[in-house]
């Protein structure tokens, strides 16, 4: 199995930058596809950003140009840089990973908080 744990999070004014960072353990060359994803108070989980073993990366249209995500597979670190930050930003940030070998089994971190006052 695998395990993922996020850091990184915290509070920033709009505008600022954080550095998501998703570490992971265990069976790591399980590891296929990692993403970010978020949750918004009261709204459904959403995609942010995902990338493919070989750096290939997919965006959503409110983070393009503004969030950058990479990956550091000798680390097993995922990473997701954000800039010019804003309250709609504001949200529980996940890491995913998908597995290589079985399509039903996905991973998921606890999440960290990303708080974006105005």
């Amino acid at each position: 199995q695998v395990q993922l744990v996020e850091s990184g999070g915290g509070l920033v004014q709009a505008g600022g930058s954080l550095r998501l960072s998703c570490a992971a353990s265990g069976i790591t060359v399980r590891i296929n596809h990692m993403g970010w994803y978020r949750q918004a108070p009261g709204k459904q989980r959403e995609l942010v950003a995902t990338i493919g073993r070989g750096g290939d990366t997919k965006y959503v249209d409110a983070v393009k140009g503004r969030f950058n995500i990479s990956r550091d597979n000798v680390k097993n670190t995922l990473y997701l840089q954000m800039n010019s930050l804003k309250p709609d930003d504001t949200a529980v940030y996940y890491c995913n990973a998908d597995d290589r070998w079985r399509s039903d089994l996905n991973y998921w971190g606890k999440g960290t908080l990303v708080t974006v006052s105005s």
